[in-house]
């Protein structure tokens, strides 16, 4: 694919991976953008469009002088991880373990 649709192909990829679709009841990341796009976020459903529509101008004949703009201006930035799986990392991390008392090193 050409890499004026690769930030909106990956934004898409991490919406729908970080969905309730598929986080909570389970389905396969194509089947949610295939049969269950109304349960989908609106942010997915506009990313889905705009995937839509950058893949279209590439095929645009057109648009082949003055380039595909629809993905081309997009800017892609990672989501962070979901709550549940920082808690335990948050809590791990707030209560470091204790380091060993230097007594004992001098003693021997």
């Amino acid at each position: 694919m050409a890499s004026s649709c690769e930030a909106l192909l990956a934004a898409l990829k991490d919406c729908v991976l970080h969905s309730d679709c598929v986080l909570k009841q389970g389905n396969l990341p194509s089947a949610c953008l295939r049969d269950h796009l109304s349960e989908l976020p609106e942010e997915c459903q506009s990313l889905r469009k705009a995937m839509f529509e950058c893949k279209r101008g590439m095929l645009d004949m057109r648009k082949r002088f003055r380039g595909n703009i629809v993905g081309s201006q997009f800017e892609y930035v990672p989501k962070p991880p979901p709550e549940s799986l920082n808690t335990t990392q948050t809590a791990s991390a707030s209560n470091p373990p204790e380091p060993p008392s230097s007594s004992s090193a001098t003693d021997a």
